[in-house]
């Protein structure tokens, strides 16, 4: 095949080098998010895994878009309360502590190795075996643990130190009990064993045979919900993605309901559009107030909507006129006041723009026998469980807050971003998006400057903004935390850009991103 090129930007250098390399042998802006997310399950495993789902945005050189839904799914059966594996952890992210439940009762139906096969044969060049080639060859030569997933990984350490077997794959060689650290070399023998063997039998490997089977004796016998019938049963999900517009220059495309993120952006926007840019420039008072008042308004109007339509999340009819209208009065009534997420952007030189999110939430701490894939702990997430612990309904898909979207304007620039952060990633996206259309930002710019973010009136602000410019937003919002330092908390915006000048991209340091122009 004769070489791409196009751009790159994700969550780590190893996993960079792979979609690079694809490209390098003439594969598509899909082949290389394939191989790049295996890769990832390599290379940044408390992120991504097998045994987590995901969504992909494809946008075809045509400038159609298809959203891959892949997320996990609820088991189709409940089990009682009483005879779960389900408990909480303390995540310690160093200037605030968050709490996960995880146990076998915390696993939902994984999607990730349904929806990567799905895409490969829809829009793929290669084979499997070629795109699962360089993440085997990593995971059996193993990958040195960078800083940035070592410090993840000590973040969630009650969680990998759990169990024995999660112990044998990222425990420390010397020290008994305690972790892998910055510059170990992370082996995933059993890893590359079970990818090996998935490129060459398929999905049913996964889905109908021996690994459905065991993961429904783990459930079984460890207090789970999972069954050989939720595996058998699983599908990918073929969306029409969400469309709007913004300021009448650029068509954005996001993920739609049932993930609630992609509405919640579109909703934000359709307020901020009402506002002239002009008016505050980036980090001053005026800005900084408005910006956190949008998303306050944005919290708020979510609640309502779902207490109003008694609803688990919101739906798209958020963004009707109607509704909109009273938000917006609150949004001019100011101004005269005056989880385990990673995401891979790609584009090649053919056209086609690739926007994929995954996340095996912080894992439930059990591994698959003989695989080295550690289940998700959806069910054990409160962002995605907005009613509350064990009151999903069964045989549902999850919502997730993931939005991988594109932005196409009128000049013909394409973007695609994605970012993790569980409730975070809406406000990070929202704000890389307004740095762009509205603070004339380069993608860099955009991504590496810093953030706010607003939820249920407490206010998060990142190190970076000047404190005169804080003050009065600080008085507007006496419940609030500055963070010392730039932090993952706010996301990992990783983005790419094809303009007038050509390729762009961003990967967000926040998250250990790298981004790479392919020619």
């Amino acid at each position: 095949m004769k070489q791409n090129s196009g751009v790159i930007a994700a969550g780590h250098e190893q996993t960079l080098r792979v979609a690079a390399d694809i490209l390098k042998s003439g594969g598509n802006a899909f082949d290389a998010v394939v191989a790049a997310h295996l890769a990832a399950c390599v290379t940044e495993p408390v992120l991504s895994s097998p045994g987590g789902g995901g969504f992909l945005m494809a946008r075809t050189p045509d400038a159609r878009h298809t959203l891959y839904d892949f997320f996990v799914h609820t088991p189709r059966k409940r089990r009682p309360t009483g005879e779960l594996e389900f408990y909480p952890i303390s995540a310690d992210f160093g200037e605030t502590v968050q709490e996960f439940h995880i146990g076998m009762g915390s696993a939902g139906t994984p999607g990730t190795v349904r929806g990567l096969f799905a895409i490969q044969r829809d829009l793929c060049r290669m084979s499997m075996k070629q795109l699962a080639g360089p993440a085997i060859e990593l995971a059996r030569n193993g990958v040195p643990l960078n800083h940035f997933q070592a410090y993840i990984l000590d973040i969630v350490s009650p969680i990998f130190k759990a169990r024995p077997d999660s112990l044998a794959i990222y425990g420390h060689p010397k020290r008994k009990g305690e972790l892998l650290v910055d510059g170990d070399l992370l082996l995933q023998p059993d890893l590359a064993d079970f990818l090996e063997v998935m490129a060459l039998e398929g999905e049913d490997l996964f889905y109908r045979g021996e690994i459905a089977a065991t993961v429904e004796q783990m459930s079984r016998s460890a207090g789970g919900h999972l069954t050989l019938e939720d595996f058998q049963n699983y599908e990918v999900i073929r969306r029409k993605p969400l469309k709007t517009t913004y300021r009448g220059t650029a068509e954005l495309a996001f993920n739609p309901a049932p993930s609630s993120g992609g509405t919640l952006i579109a909703f934000a926007l359709k307020l901020m559009e009402e506002a002239d840019p002009s008016d505050h420039p980036f980090g001053s008072a005026g800005h900084l107030l408005r910006l956190a008042k949008l998303q306050q308004l944005t919290d708020q109007a979510r609640i309502d909507y779902l207490i109003k339509n008694n609803l688990p999340v919101p739906g798209e009819d958020m963004l009707d006129a109607e509704y909109l209208a009273g938000y917006r009065r609150h949004m001019s009534e100011y101004a005269r006041f005056t989880r385990g997420t990673t995401h891979i952007s790609v584009m090649d030189a053919d056209g086609n723009t690739a926007s994929l999110t995954t996340s095996n939430g912080e894992g439930c701490s059990h591994i698959i026998p003989g695989t080295g894939i550690m289940l998700n702990n959806m069910l054990g997430e409160e962002d995605l469980n907005p009613g509350g612990f064990h009151r999903w309904p069964g045989d549902t898909r999850i919502t997730s807050m993931m939005t991988p979207g594109t932005l196409s304007g009128k000049d013909g620039t394409v973007v695609a971003f994605g970012s993790g952060g569980s409730n975070r990633i809406r406000t990070a996206i929202l704000q890389v998006i307004c740095n762009l259309m509205d603070h004339g930002m380069s993608l860099e710019d955009a991504t590496r400057s810093p953030r706010i973010h607003c939820e249920k009136d407490h206010l998060s602000v990142e190190f970076g903004f000047e404190q005169p410019a804080l003050e009065p937003v600080l008085r507007a919002f006496p419940d609030h935390k500055l963070w010392s330092a730039s932090n993952l908390f706010f996301g990992g915006v990783h983005s790419v850009m094809c303009g007038p000048d050509g390729f762009h991209g961003a990967g967000d340091e926040r998250r250990g991103g790298v981004s790479e122009v392919v020619r």
